[in-house]
């Protein structure tokens, strides 16, 4: 049984992936892709970083749920529609049946206790701070699913995330309220009349909320992860991850009302356990949505490689030379400077393999970092007095731990004067030699690398 199972698994795996998507239609290239995506969401599902991310932000969300709403509850109420929160607070916690009206009002409960002449200064910055941390632990996830490696500078991230927290719910609410009012409008009631427009009319209403799910989608995997996403990506993203949520929706929502079970042994916890385990699935269906936009928008991860990276020490010296050549080169010849980005394009990796050296090299100070929106890379020493020995060894000692080094190993003598040669011989073949020697080259002539990583 085992042996017939395992030949299925590599019959399937063999039509998914054994052929060049170029020989097939374009009905077949389409239905291939969205498998092959498919394949590699259930394998980072599988690996657990998703389910982890998923997991952390229901813990933040928790803390910060009630100061979030408060924030934003301040400011619609300051444009008169801060009475729509409870409603919307409903909708998006309808699948819980009953239960949502019990949470729902729980919620707004501390959010009206909430008194600001009380907090004082430092608890009004407090509550701003648990807000805008959210706010970080999701760009976090985000990134995470981007295979970016850094978060915004700390200014441009405070004034984002305020923006977001301060005028997205206006928008939102306003938009809201338009789209209600339009059916009030004398015009629009007379065409209403025609019963093809009345018919079509009926029919947007009805696909208003599940386009504003879309839209809201939309903008989170546009302006949440610290990189350029195109707008088609985050649409086939926010396109998928909003019909997971409504079919999720109807799942859960039958699971509650036949839970009585779990409501005879959990009494009045399982409201809360119900309301965490739909929190949990709410983002990781966000995290899902976000991971297809990012596979669509970036064909050259549409492969098995697992997302963990190991990169072999031979791979990370010569990853580092390449890097310190092509940043030396740009710097020599006066030209831009290089972004991570553009490194790994021209090495041939993903830019999560390539930022793991640029982050050691950055750490060593063998390269500094522009302030420049994305941020570029210069050498961190003169090209003349830069040593590629030194370069080599930064590689090397890169995540040693002065508990677990070399030195802290037992001495033996045979072992020791072979690893003391080993060393003498790299000195010798690099003595003298510095970055320089790399940077007089023209821009263009380093042969990129033909094995990938990452």
């Amino acid at each position: 049984m085992g042996i017939k199972i395992k030949s299925l698994t590599e019959q399937v795996t063999d039509f998914i992936w054994g052929r060049p998507l170029d020989a097939m239609s374009k009905p077949a290239q389409f239905g291939i892709t969205t498998l092959r995506i498919g394949n590699l969401i259930i394998r980072d599902i599988s690996q657990g970083q998703l389910t982890l991310r998923a997991m952390g932000l229901v813990y933040t969300t928790l803390l910060a749920m009630v100061p979030l709403i408060a924030v934003s509850f301040s400011v619609l109420k300051g444009f008169g529609v801060h009475n729509q929160v409870e409603p919307l607070l409903l909708s998006l916690l309808e699948p819980l049946g009953d239960k949502a009206v019990v949470i729902t009002d729980n919620i707004i409960g501390f959010v009206d206790n909430i008194n600001v002449t009380v907090l004082g200064s430092v608890g009004v910055a407090l509550l701003f701070y648990t807000v805008v941390s959210l706010m970080q632990k999701i760009e976090r996830a985000f990134n995470e699913a981007w295979r970016v490696t850094e978060l915004r500078p700390f200014a441009q991230r405070f004034s984002d995330y305020l923006t977001v927290i301060l005028i997205g719910p206006v928008l939102m609410f306003t938009a809201l309220g338009v789209t209600a009012s339009i059916g009030n409008i004398e015009i629009v009631k007379s065409a209403l009349e025609v019963e093809a427009i009345g018919a079509f009319m009926r029919l947007m209403g009805r696909l208003v909320p599940y386009l504003l799910v879309v839209g809201a989608f939309t903008f989170v995997y546009v302006f949440v992860p610290n990189t350029r996403v195109s707008f088609k990506a985050a649409v086939i993203g926010a396109l998928a991850a909003a019909l997971m949520w409504q079919i999720m929706g109807w799942g859960f929502a039958v699971f509650v009302s036949q839970s009585t079970k779990y409501t005879a042994i959990y009494a009045t916890f399982a409201t809360m356990l119900f309301f965490l385990i739909w929190l949990y699935l709410s983002w990781l269906i966000l995290l899902i949505g976000g991971s297809i936009a990012f596979y669509v928008q970036h064909p050259e991860y549409r492969n098995l490689r697992s997302r963990i990276i190991r990169l072999s020490n031979r791979m990370k010296e010569k990853m580092a030379l390449l890097i310190m050549s092509l940043v030396g080169q740009h710097y020599y010849h006066q030209l831009p400077p290089w972004t991570l980005k553009g490194l790994a394009k021209q090495l041939h990796v993903g830019t999560d393999a390539c930022g793991l050296l640029v982050n050691t090299l950055e750490k060593a100070g063998a390269l500094v970092r522009t302030s420049d929106t994305p941020p570029t890379y210069l050498p961190g020493h003169a090209l003349e007095t830069f040593m590629l020995k030194d370069i080599i060894d930064i590689v090397r000692a890169a995540s040693e731990s002065p508990y677990l080094s070399p030195e802290e190993l037992p001495k033996t003598e045979l072992v020791d004067d072979l690893y003391q040669e080993m060393e003498r011989a790299i000195d010798a073949s690099l003595e003298g030699r510095t970055l320089r020697d790399l940077s007089l080259a023209e821009p263009g002539k380093v042969v990129p690398m033909t094995d990938t990583a990452g």
